[in-house]
């Protein structure tokens, strides 16, 4: 008797341990789109909140602002705004003894709510000949798909990191004024083109 209750007590299967959620918090600033604003025409300031959800899954949020102008091919013309994108990233590589340490990809979901104007929007006239017209401001939304590829690394044993990550973009929604393209969306850039690459040189802290 004591045999059999001995090999039914092995039988059995260990519990399962749920991995619990631990507050953690990353920010970032991205310092280099920030610095070359200050020498061109294109005004980018935007950052990141991010923490890890479970395993090697990671939240992200971002926000910002850019200011930008599109002077081209004989059109003139200006935006300005705020956007956000939501996603997550999952840690491909990671440091051993920093989990925080490593190579991620993933992906997001972005949005802009935008004012433009344009200044000259090239016009063929009769005979060939060319001219321009012009529109006043108006409020404009868009939306895109956006990937992230990049890594993470700690700066010395201090809480600071560094993020360096590429961002390619798709186009995915936009309104227009009177049937014409936006040449210019916040968070996204230029959108002559439905994709597009973007990059950020981050300097994050480690709550």
């Amino acid at each position: 008797m004591l045999a059999l209750a001995q090999e039914k007590k092995d039988t059995k299967e260990p519990k399962k341990v749920q991995e619990k959620y631990n507050p953690n918090f990353m920010v970032g600033l991205d310092v280099l789109n920030s610095g070359v604003s200050f020498f061109s025409d294109r005004k980018l300031y935007q950052g990141f909140i991010s923490t890890k959800v479970r395993g090697n899954i990671h939240a992200i949020a971002e926000a910002g602002f850019e200011k930008n102008i599109y002077q081209k091919n004989g059109y003139d013309a200006k935006a300005s705004g705020p956007f956000v994108k939501l996603g997550a990233f999952y840690m491909l590589a990671k440091d051993l003894e920093n989990e925080f340490n490593g190579f991620y990809a993933g992906g997001k979901i972005g949005g802009a709510f935008y004012n433009q104007e344009y200044m000259a929007i090239p016009v063929r006239g009769f005979g060939g000949s060319s001219s321009s017209v012009s529109f006043p401001t108006s409020s404009q939304t868009s939306a895109w798909l956006e990937g992230t590829l990049g890594g993470r690394v700690q700066l010395f044993e201090s809480n600071f990191y560094i993020d360096v990550n590429l961002q390619p973009r798709y186009l995915v929604y936009t309104s227009k004024q009177d049937d014409i393209t936006p040449m210019i969306v916040p968070g996204f850039g230029k959108s002559s083109a439905k994709f597009n690459m973007g990059f950020a040189w981050n300097i994050a802290y480690k709550f």
